[in-house]
């Protein structure tokens, strides 16, 4: 796989993933470091490309504004909070089994070191970075199987998380309903990510004849194009943007 071309984003509507993609990821949710540099790209790829840029995270969108601003379109927690510029707002009713699968997990990760529990508007992850030994994982992969049966949640595997969250949406369907809508609509869809969990939006991109760049190690994957980290990926948007 290849960079991708200086001009990509010419004529192209952004989207743009955050954890693994714009910084690094942190061992806990809350240890993401978010320099002004980044805050400048942001604010300077929406001015360039004349507001079609959107953030589309795992992460709530209020918490994505609070690292990067607001003035931009964002969808969070796996495209089920969908913000757009000018204010507008749209989000499920929270899952009914998310207070016992919270507590539950809290318990669990009580009984369990280096277990994290990380509680969002309508889902909740079990990370499990820091924890010790290769049962770790196979042990957090099995109590979060068990309460997606209970509750009915859904049940997403990330980077050393295991996420149950209310079903009925992903990035790539977040991206689809930005693409559907104007400043976005018309133009070619770009979206970088790093995460399994950006596949999805991968396919829509690639689908609606646009491409997909994967951040990090190569792997079988929907995107075109490949860098291989952050700071490759911030390097290349600050000279993208200048060539728009």
């Amino acid at each position: 796989m290849q960079p991708p071309p200086d001009g990509l984003l010419r004529g192209a509507s952004l989207f743009l993933d955050f954890d693994g993609t714009l910084v690094e990821i942190a061992s806990r949710p809350d240890g993401v470091a978010v320099d002004q540099r980044l805050r400048a790209l942001i604010l300077r790829l929406g001015e360039r490309l004349d507001g079609r840029m959107a953030v589309v995270s795992g992460r709530p969108a209020d918490t994505i504004a609070e690292y990067l601003g607001t003035g931009f379109a964002i969808s969070g927690s796996h495209g089920l909070e969908m913000r757009w510029a000018d204010g507008r707002r749209d989000a499920p009713d929270r899952p009914d089994g998310l207070v016992e699968a919270v507590a539950r997990l809290r318990r669990f990760a009580d009984e369990h070191a280096g277990m994290l529990v990380e509680e969002k508007p309508y889902g909740v992850g079990l990370h499990f970075r820091e924890a010790e030994g290769d049962r770790a994982e196979a042990a957090a992969r099995e109590i979060s199987e068990r309460l997606a049966g209970e509750t009915g949640m859904q049940l997403q595997a990330g980077k050393k998380v295991f996420e149950l969250r209310a079903a009925g949406a992903d990035k790539g369907e977040a991206i689809a309903a930005f693409m559907a809508s104007a400043p976005f609509a018309g133009h070619t869809p770009l979206f970088l990510g790093d995460d399994k969990t950006d596949e999805h939006g991968f396919a829509v991109v690639r689908d609606q004849g646009g491409a997909g760049v994967l951040v990090g190690e190569p792997r079988e994957t929907a995107a075109r194009y490949r860098l291989d980290g952050v700071n490759e990926t911030l390097a290349w948007l600050e000279i993208a943007a200048e060539a728009v």
